[in-house]
Formats: C-alpha cells, sequence, structure tokens
C-alpha cells in the first residue's frame, strides 16, 4: 500500500485517480478546494473498502500545499506519491487581453506544481524516495489559437518536472502524463465565446478520465529500479 497525496481531487482525472487507486489498495489523501465533492468522494472510497482523508486545499497557497503533505506524514509516517493534478484551462486568444485568467492559469498550473515540489521533496529526500506525477497535457508539446498562454504553462510544468527529474536523487522517481482530450470540467471555465465553441468541436472526441489514472498506476505500479518518466495518452481521433 502506498500513501498518494492528488490535488484537485474533486472532479476529472484527481477524481478518478483517488476511486482506481484506493481501489488498488492504496491510501489516498484528497486535496482540493471544494471540500464538500472531496468529501463525498471519501465516503464512496470508504464505501467500497477503501480509505482517504480529506482535505481542502487551494494549491496557490505555499503555506497549505506544504501543511497538506506534512500532515500526511504526521498521520501516515511516510508519503510515498504526489500527484499534480490541480489546472484550470480557461483559454482564449491573447488579443482579447484577459489578463486575470491568465494570471490564474500561472498561479495554478505552475506556481501550484511548484508548492508541491517544494512541499514533497524535503520529505522524500528524507525518506530516499519517493515518486512525484505530473499532469501536464498534449499542450506541453503544441500551441494552437486560444491555448497559448493555457501551453505555456504545460510546456513549464512539463521543464520543471524533467529538470527535477534530472536533478533528483536516484530513489526518487518522476513521471510527466500529457493526457489529450478527456472528459473533465476544465472547458467550463472558458469565458471568451470563440474559445468556447472552438473547444466544443475540438472535444467531440474525449476519453474518460479513468484512462488517464490507467497510466498513472501503471507507472507507480513499477518495480522500484523502473521510473517510467513520460506517457502521453489521446484518443486515436486525436491529431
Amino acid at each position: 500500500m502506498k500513501i498518494v497525496l492528488i490535488t484537485g481531487a474533486s472532479s476529472g482525472i484527481g477524481h478518478a485517480t483517488a476511486l482506481r487507486l484506493a481501489h488498488e489498495g492504496h491510501h489516498v489523501v484528497l486535496g482540493a478546494r471544494r471540500e464538500d465533492r472531496l468529501t463525498a468522494l471519501a465516503k464512496e472510497i470508504h464505501d467500497a473498502g477503501g480509505t482517504a482523508d480529506v482535505h481542502r486545499l487551494d494549491v496557490t497557497d505555499r503555506a497549505e500545499v506544504a501543511e497538506f503533505a506534512d500532515a500526511a506524514v504526521r498521520a501516515h509516517g511516510r508519503l510515498d506519491v504526489f500527484v499534480a493534478n490541480a489546472g484550470v484551462m480557461p483559454l482564449s486568444r491573447l488579443d482579447s487581453l484577459l489578463v486575470d485568467e491568465w494570471d490564474r492559469m500561472l498561479d495554478v498550473n505552475v506556481r501550484g506544481l511548484l508548492h508541491g515540489i517544494a512541499a514533497v521533496l524535503p520529505h522524500f529526500r528524507r525518506q530516499g524516495g519517493g515518486h512525484f506525477v505530473t499532469i501536464a497535457s498534449t499542450g506541453a508539446h503544441e500551441v494552437v489559437p486560444t491555448a497559448a498562454v493555457y501551453c505555456g504553462t504545460k510546456y513549464a510544468a512539463r521543464a520543471i518536472t524533467e529538470g527535477l527529474r534530472l536533478e533528483a536523487d536516484p530513489g526518487i522517481r518522476v513521471t510527466t502524463v500529457s493526457p489529450g482530450v478527456v472528459e473533465s470540467e476544465l472547458a467550463d471555465t472558458i469565458t471568451e465565446p470563440g474559445a468556447r465553441e472552438a473547444m466544443r468541436t475540438y472535444r467531440a472526441v474525449t476519453l474518460p478520465p479513468d484512462t488517464i489514472a490507467g497510466a498513472i498506476s501503471y507507472a507507480i505500479g513499477q518495480p522500484a529500479g523502473v521510473d517510467v518518466n513520460e506517457v502521453v495518452v489521446r484518443p486515436t481521433a486525436q491529431r
């Protein structure tokens, strides 16, 4: 059994990952802003025979993320996996000048990731091991119109995670998972009409979030000497 911390666990990939990993016998520590959803998810996990903890978490608050990790160590003596999943995607053209939305993506998608690394890395180094999983995007591999800032944050997330892999002690494993189009609430935050309509067409074919949970399960389930560094998962129809 691994102690697995998951940010953005209230919906989408985070929710699906919590369900899958709990079903596989791991203890999941759930973090997100919507505590009511986390409580319902934890009940579902407990009712199915699994175990879970709930923590209200805003990844843009460095102190909250540090306490998220520290509390898990106090309760369970260690932490084995940190899944940095929290993210936002309010797409828009740059000439729409939705600067507040750009800032929000930077805060959650980049600073939130850095806060996770800062919170978890000291524990992993003290333990002599651990596994950091970043949920990036196929937007970390290509840029499309309306997604310049979002893709920029995901390129950054991929680069930061690769830097962590290169710098980390050999006992620390590091994985970047880049999903393609997945069923989620991410598109609900798009306010620009043109971007919203383009995303409706783009999301005509999607993967269920459990597909990505399966990739995470595969990566963390490998023997200690095996480090799955990068996984890209997209629908067969996505190009």
